[in-house]
């Protein structure tokens, strides 16, 4: 990955983000809850070096601690997404024919379901929570993934040596694990890292909505629904948290192709004749 352009952008910018996310849990250049009065919507100084917002609070170091707050919401709606689509690839690749036509046709039916509609839904119990965007995210996500990721995965279950195992004694179980999803790890790859990149943009529009992250809770998105009220008169305010997510979603959004590309045989022909150079050392 690191020998391409775009693998050294997007590992780059996903490394900054981390180290930033981790060192915002014990230093910021001011206090979350420090204002200024006299100096609010103040252009970049010293003191505040991506300036102030309506409140006197320091952008910067809000942005630092919002990099925490999106990192735990990828994470979460990636892993729950990666899961519920995997329970659903499972089903829709199921040896009984039943499910699997029962399991196309319910996934197609929810996959119309709009992302914010069911935040809107989620939040009238639970109130503007980050659980309602993993849920949300996450739920939605997962059907786009089992979609996506049925042919691979239909075609490795039908494959000679699923048979074969299931000739053996294997279960459903080791057969999904070992060589099912190994199989589809590249479409994963893909889809997973699309979903992260969109999880950061529900995040912002969600919370722009008021049904996403708490408000008192640092995220970009607060930082730009605090911000673009008053976009024509301190456009710089908006600049940051639109740039800052921008270059994150687009990292985000690479970062499967170019991880698809390293993995993948068919993509990688170091990889082809890696397994070239195994086959003929067995065959000796």
């Amino acid at each position: 990955m690191w020998r391409r352009g775009e693998g050294k952008f997007t590992l780059i910018v996903l490394a900054l983000w981390l180290v930033v996310a981790l060192i915002s849990l014990i230093w910021t250049p001011q206090s979350l809850w420090a204002t200024d009065g006299y100096h609010v919507w103040a252009k970049p100084s010293a003191s505040h070096w991506l300036g102030t917002d309506g409140t006197g609070a320091d952008v910067f170091s809000w942005l630092m601690a919002g990099s925490r707050t999106n990192l735990l919401i990828v994470v979460l709606t990636v892993a729950f997404s990666a899961l519920w689509g995997l329970l659903l690839v499972s089903a829709m690749v199921a040896r009984a024919s039943a499910l699997a036509s029962a399991s196309v046709v319910v996934i197609d039916a929810l996959i119309s379901i709009p992302t914010v509609l069911l935040a809107l839904i989620l939040a009238v119990p639970l109130g503007a929570s980050i659980t309602v965007i993993v849920i949300a995210c996450g739920f939605g996500y997962g059907l786009n993934l089992a979609r996506v990721a049925r042919p691979s995965a239909l075609l490795a279950a039908r494959s000679s040596y699923v048979e074969s195992a299931l000739a053996n004694g294997a279960s459903g179980w080791r057969i999904l694990v070992s060589h099912i999803i190994p199989n589809i790890v590249p479409v994963l790859a893909v889809q997973l890292s699309l979903s992260a990149g969109t999880a950061v943009l529900a995040e912002s529009g969600l919370t722009y909505l008021g049904i996403g992250v708490p408000s008192g809770m640092p995220s970009w998105g607060h930082s730009l629904a605090t911000s673009v009220k008053l976009i024509n008169v301190f456009p710089l305010t908006v600049l940051w948290p639109g740039l800052v997510v921008t270059v994150v979603v687009v990292a985000l959004n690479i970062f499967g192709d170019v991880l698809r590309d390293a993995i993948d045989p068919v993509t990688n022909p170091a990889l082809r004749q890696t397994a070239a150079s195994a086959e003929k050392e067995d065959e000796r």
